[in-house]
């Protein structure tokens, strides 16, 4: 039972893991890396192993980080199944798509710059363009069920409810008399759309995310009163209300609590804008894929509700529409992609909106250090956009409990019905993970962190202290409210 990361080792992204048990090597999530700088340039490295060896993929959600270097590994050579399940796999489609198209533009953007300096096109291209993609989604297996088990050569996997996202998945994993538990990103409990995650069985190790493993989460009343008084706040200064949102399951859920929140009163019956084609499309396989949410939600679709749809809602969908809304007097709230502000629509409403005192940001996602949001959860007095350096004078809201990721509790919690494995902690900041080792320690566990592209031998290796040779975590602690 060997594991080598190659992504998601020492950082919060980029997830790829290439397993070798029982003979067979299989990928298990191909993302991409989210960030700027050297974290982005990863991106174009080698994978560090030939994709033809690969016996199978298996994804465990569709986050961009998780899926978003896929067309990439076909470009190289890839050609066999990708394991997933089914709501996985309808995601995937909109996310790769998406992110293919924003590549090219992209470089498209890069090449009329050069020409508008006088100088020569320069730059790598894209990464992938939608051909990349559509053979990808060629190779896509929806054929994973939660609680039901198939056989991949040698290995028995049976998928579990992460509770993450819609069709999140966390992995069982069984060969030679062996157990091995890949969790993708585990949910916040009782925290989203989606049921809670199963509780795991025994195992003999568990390769386990970490983002949030030095935070404990707002109770969910706490952030919703804290969400309805920023919003109630905002409107009374008379501005726009920006939200940056993940298309994915962050965009529902906010639609979700603003729809119940207008109709209690909590909050006025401002304009919503959904400025996201993307989020549009994925709400749609939200409704797709009904059974698979709480019941609540699921019985609302029954009845013919839309629960995702305040009723001053209107969804934007072309690039001229998007700009006409920062002529929009009044005050409205604006939900546009990225959740991370890396890119997407929300820079745009950011560079006319941050610098006015009557503005406010409300931050409901991961921002990671160094990057744009990150900068502004940081206290940043000026950021740069789209060529200008902005200064920020609008009022900023930071809410933690609308996370989508497990908190300290929630990983104990998961790990409390697994028995005594070795545990291996990726997904996360290292200094998090480093103080989460005694945390394990305390309840009997041992934990290490996984080294960033070492192969390791998932039972046997071991880390004095659970650090690496050669890492510095860096210290520090993690921050808090803000979570993907």
């Amino acid at each position: 039972m060997h594991l080598r990361s190659l992504g998601a080792a020492l950082t919060v992204t980029g997830s790829a893991h290439l397993l070798h048990m029982g003979g067979e090597r299989v990928l298990i999530d191909c993302g991409l890396f989210q960030g700027e700088g050297a974290l982005e340039a990863r991106n174009r490295e080698d994978f560090g192993f030939d994709p033809r060896d690969l016996a199978a993929v298996m994804l465990t959600h569709a986050h961009l980080d998780h899926v978003g270097r896929l067309p990439l590994l076909v470009r190289r050579g890839y050609r066999g199944p990708v394991y997933c399940t089914p709501p996985t796999a309808a995601l995937a489609e909109t996310v790769l798509l998406d992110a293919a198209r924003l590549q090219v533009e992209a470089s498209r953007q890069e090449v009329r710059r050069a020409r508008r300096e006088g100088g020569e096109p320069g730059g790598e291209g894209p990464l992938y363009d939608e051909d990349d993609v559509h053979r990808a989604l060629a190779l896509l297996r929806p054929t994973l069920h939660f609680g039901q088990s198939v056989q991949i050569g040698p290995l028995r996997v049976t998928p579990q409810r992460a509770g993450h996202i819609l069709g999140s998945a966390y992995l069982l994993i069984e060969a030679g008399g062996e157990r091995l538990i890949m969790t993708g990103d585990l949910g916040h409990r009782g925290g989203g759309l989606q049921p809670d995650f199963a509780p795991p069985p025994p195992a003999d190790a568990v390769v386990i995310e970490t983002t949030y493993a030095g935070h404990l989460h707002r109770p969910r009343a706490a952030t919703l009163a804290e969400f309805a008084g920023a919003l109630r706040q905002s409107v009374r200064a008379g501005g726009k209300i920006l939200i940056p949102s993940f298309a994915i399951e962050r965009t529902q859920v906010i639609l979700h609590t603003l729809r119940g929140l207008m109709e209690s009163g909590e909050v006025p019956r401002v304009p919503v804008f959904l400025d996201s084609p993307m989020a549009a499309r994925a709400t749609g396989v939200y409704f797709r894929f009904g059974d698979e949410l709480t019941p609540p939600l699921r019985e609302a679709i029954t009845r013919g509700e839309d629960p995702f749809r305040p009723s001053t809602l209107h969804v934007v969908l072309t690039g001229d529409e998007s700009r006409r809304l920062n002529r929009y007097d009044g005050p409205a709230i604006i939900l546009a992609g990225n959740g991370m502000m890396t890119g997407g629509r929300v820079q745009h409403h950011l560079r006319h909106h941050l610098w006015k005192p009557g503005t406010s940001l409300v931050v409901v996602s991961y921002q990671p250090p160094g990057t744009l949001g990150g900068r502004l959860v940081a206290g940043a007095p000026t950021v740069p956009l789209l060529g200008e350096e902005v200064p920020v004078r609008a009022r900023l809201h930071t809410l933690g409990g609308f996370s989508a990721h497990a908190d300290r509790a929630d990983l104990l919690a998961f790990l409390g019905t697994t028995g005594t494995p070795r545990v291996w902690l990726v997904h996360g900041e290292p200094h998090v993970m480093e103080a989460f080792v005694p945390v394990l320690a305390g309840h009997g566990l041992t934990g290490n962190l996984m080294p960033d592209g070492k192969e390791v031998d998932l039972l046997a290796t071991t880390f004095p202290g659970g650090r690496p040779p050669g890492v510095n975590t860096g210290g520090g602690a993690v921050r808090e409210g803000v979570g993907e």
